[in-house]
């Protein structure tokens, strides 16, 4: 049957959205839509586009067909031995079947199967029309939207994430009926909340898309980012600067606003004294204005706020922004002038106030502890730089008790870095303070000095070993305390800064050091902590774009050091894509591997006991690549020692050949050659686990 295809308008009003709930939940309300019309045959050709403002979401499908498909089940029934009586005629369970699913006995059909014959029915429902199945989904469909809070009002049981005040819901123009928390659906709409608040009809899509234009609302997110955009550019730029670019910023004031207008405000020049990054953040934090720098990259004493209507004086909107900043700024000045009253180093016992964790201590118990380790990681990586690693670790958390820091806590680290810097520390031990905390996110700069480095590594292998000897690690989709993004920086620096430094010693290490203030079973700790960071490196080298297969062979044959990991695993993608004997080698390894799974034999080769010529001479090519795979690994030409390893196929498949391996009346001579094959194995382990390889 032919359908009609229609489009469908669901747009929900609420009050103001958190601007951080937004595109989270249009991106689920677009999962969602798709599995709810196709769990309920309703097949949809143009697709779903969710959109919103902090007012409203919306829904738009289009090609959606005006009836559910039908639907053919065929159902077996009971045996047609107990379905019919000697004579033929239809037993009580035969016409039970047929009562049961509301057919005439005629429509009774046997099915042969290997159990035997059965009954069955083809039994054909036709589909509803859609705009029907509409009304009974569509509430389910929006209070199954996840938010990361929702809430209840008035006396309604119903919860979302705001109070609802509207609700629009069209079939090609038609309203389709139902309601939520009371409020029924129509074909009602609202504009703007100031500009353009009173209700209007709307007919469809076309319709509602021109009319929230003339009513003041963007609705679709994206374009309205562009329009703030702009409209903070051409407000910068009338006098003669230009915005810091801060992209999150960006995205939370297009969340707050649904017509976006930007005002330019001064600073008081009292305040450009302020260090920038506190100018910054009291700016973005809690007023979201935007800080304007001139054509250097300096800042002026200007900024850019974005109104949520069309400024009517702007001077009086203007003198408004700047009166909330000034009391901001007022405050951070004072926390700034105060905590420069006591030296940095000074705020080190204040540490023992803080707790860190239940079970793991204070912040000073913490400093103390990764101290050691990044005295034991520095005497490795940068030995001659061990009284600056430690002065380091004992500045890099004492700006967690100043009050900017209190005020603002995304400044730690940052405000470590400033007040060393005014109290004369050298230049890499102030950038070391601020850059322990690099990474912060996927994607990050990592930190340039090694002290930074070796400080930052030191903090987040010691919080993985307290939370996993406390039994805290992470489960399923739950990591409270970001145990896996700790996991990945460790992973990105040890990878971008080349040190051929142990992670296994290093997490032993941590262990070690943690033992002495917690009781756990370091062994059974060790063991998990690892495999963690083996799975975390797995996802990280997959979203760098790796085979499954090539990451699985390389940390399958050694996962500690993790420059040599990945340079391993590069000269593996390398060799299978420019080398033919790739697939050949890989083939000739997995028989190896599957003879020896089953052998307990073969510990040590007896050359004496050779018989035939192609055991002596796998011997002596086994020997011989030995020495050179180990002469190209310690210099790490990966590329040459996997073509040496290439080079033993041949004399492998030979020895297959012409000798039986696991002779059954000669235990001596079987040992031996399977002793030929476990060197060959080892050999071939040193670089990958070519038995990892699916294909």
């Amino acid at each position: 049957m032919m359908h009609m295809e229609k489009e469908l308008l669901l747009e929900i009003g609420t009050e103001e959205i958190p601007s951080g709930y937004l595109q989270g939940g249009l991106n689920e309300f677009v999962r969602l839509a798709e599995k709810c019309f196709s769990e309920n045959r309703i097949r949809v050709s143009g697709g779903f586009q969710a959109k919103g403002t902090p007012r409203r979401i919306v829904l738009v499908g289009m090609g959606i067909a005006d009836a559910q498909e039908d639907m053919l089940e065929e159902i077996i029934g009971p045996p047609s031995t107990v379905s019919f009586d000697k004579d033929g005629r239809p037993t009580k369970a035969a016409m039970g079947f047929a009562k049961r699913n509301e057919v005439e006995l005629s429509e009774l059909e046997i099915a042969r199967t290997p159990k035997g014959e059965y009954l069955f029915i083809r039994k054909r429902t036709v589909g509803r029309p859609t705009g029907e199945v509409l009304s009974d989904v569509l509430p389910g469909l929006i209070g199954s939207i996840p938010w990361p809070k929702v809430m209840r009002w008035g006396r309604e049981s119903f919860s979302f994430v705001r109070p609802i005040h509207w609700i629009l819901a069209l079939l090609d123009g038609k309203i389709v009926p139902f309601s939520i928390a009371g409020i029924e659906s129509g074909n009602i709409s609202r504009g703007h909340r100031f500009m353009a608040p009173d209700d209007f009809e709307v007919s469809g899509v076309s319709h509602y898309q021109s009319a929230m234009r003339e009513r003041f609302v963007i609705v679709d997110p994206t374009e309205r980012k562009e329009l703030v955009e702009k409209e903070i550019a051409e407000t910068a730029a009338f006098i003669g600067g230009r915005v810091i670019v801060d992209e999150e910023l960006i995205e939370t004031v297009a969340n707050l606003v649904e017509f976006p207008s930007g005002v330019c405000g001064s600073i008081d020049s009292q305040f450009l004294s302020l260090p920038e990054p506190v100018l910054i953040t009291a700016m973005r934090k809690h007023q979201k204005y935007f800080a304007v720098c001139d054509d250097k990259g300096k800042l002026i004493p200007y900024f850019v706020a974005v109104n949520n209507t069309l400024v009517r004086d702007a001077a009086v909107v203007k003198k408004g922004y700047e009166r909330v900043l000034r009391a901001r700024l007022s405050d951070a000045e004072f926390f700034v002038r105060d905590d420069q009253k006591r030296p940095l180093l000074d705020r080190l016992e204040d540490l023992k106030g803080v707790l860190f964790q239940a079970g793991l201590g204070t912040s000073y118990q913490k400093v103390q502890r990764f101290t050691r380790l990044a005295r034991y990681m520095a005497e490795d990586v940068c030995p001659e730089k061990i009284r600056q690693v430690e002065l380091i670790c004992s500045l890099c958390k004492c700006d967690l008790t100043t009050q900017i820091v209190s005020e603002f806590p995304e400044l730690q680290g940052v405000m470590g870095r400033q007040y060393a810097m005014m109290e004369g520390y050298l230049p890499d031990i102030c950038d070391a303070i601020m850059e322990h905390y690099m990474p912060g996110r996927a994607g990050d700069d990592l930190p340039k000095t090694e002290l930074g480095a070796v400080v930052g590594l030191a903090d987040r292998i010691d919080t993985i070993a307290g939370f996993f000897a406390m039994h805290m690690e992470p489960t399923g989709s739950a990591d409270p305390f970001a145990l896996r993004r700790h996991a990945i920086a460790v992973l990105r620096i040890l990878k971008g800064m080349e040190w051929n430094l142990s992670l296994a010693s290093a997490v032993n290490n941590a262990l070690e050091v943690l033992s002495k203030q917690l009781s756990f079973d370091s062994s059974e700790v060790f063991i998990n902590i690892m495999a963690f960071f083996k799975e975390r490196f797995k996802y990280f080298m997959q979203r760098e774009g790796y085979e499954n297969d090539f990451i699985e062979a390389a940390t399958a044959s050694g996962f500690d050091f993790i420059p040599d990991v990945c340079s391993r695993l590069d000269a593996l993608k390398g060799f299978a894509r420019e080398a033919s004997e790739f697939i050949s080698l890989t083939r000739t390894c997995k028989r190896v591997s599957n003879i020896l799974k089953k052998e307990s034999l073969g510990v040590e080769v007896v050359p004496a006991l050779f018989q035939a010529d192609c055991e002596r001479e796998l011997w002596t090519d086994i020997e011989k690549a030995e020495r050179k795979v180990s002469e190209c690994i310690g210099s790490g030409d990966y590329r040459e020692a996997l073509f040496l390893m290439a080079g033993l196929r041949e004399p492998i498949d030979r020895f297959f050949q012409e000798v039986e391996v696991l002779v059954k009346d000669n235990e001596p001579l079987r040992a031996n050659r399977v002793g030929l094959l476990r060197r060959a194995e080892a050999l071939f382990l040193s670089m990958a686990d070519f038995s990892k390889f699916q294909s």
